[in-house]
């Protein structure tokens, strides 16, 4: 049951970062990542864009764990999902910002260690 909550958790903060990549970069974006230049939101929208689209597909894999009755394969598919987004998080702590880990990767790894202890 937690993991399931966690896994719903993990897919709605994916949808969140999806709309904003995809449909807030230039309002939101501002308030968010303060030290980016302003200057570069606007050429930057295509790649934040694309960005968000990728943060979709996590979550649409996400969300599909809920809809396979098959224990293993749900097992499988999540820890898949989960490790994706854990190692984005990893990488955008090491090469973004490092509060990226706390918001993306950790949930992750937590959620990871929860299915596989279940």
């Amino acid at each position: 049951m937690i993991e399931t909550i966690l896994i719903g958790f993990i897919a709605f903060l994916h949808l969140y970062f999806m709309w904003f990549e995809m449909f807030a970069w230039t309002t939101k974006g501002r308030k968010i990542f303060k030290n980016f230049p302003p200057e570069l939101f606007e050429p930057s929208k295509p790649l934040a864009a694309n960005q968000g689209l990728y943060n979709g597909f996590l979550a649409a894999g996400l969300i599909w764990t809920f809809f396979i009755s098959n224990p293993l394969w749900k097992t499988n598919v999540s820890l898949f999902f989960l490790s994706c987004v854990a190692i984005a998080g990893i990488y955008g702590a090491l090469t973004a910002d490092k509060k990226i880990f706390f918001v993306q990767g950790l949930p992750a790894i937590v959620a990871i260690l929860i299915v596989i202890l279940k």
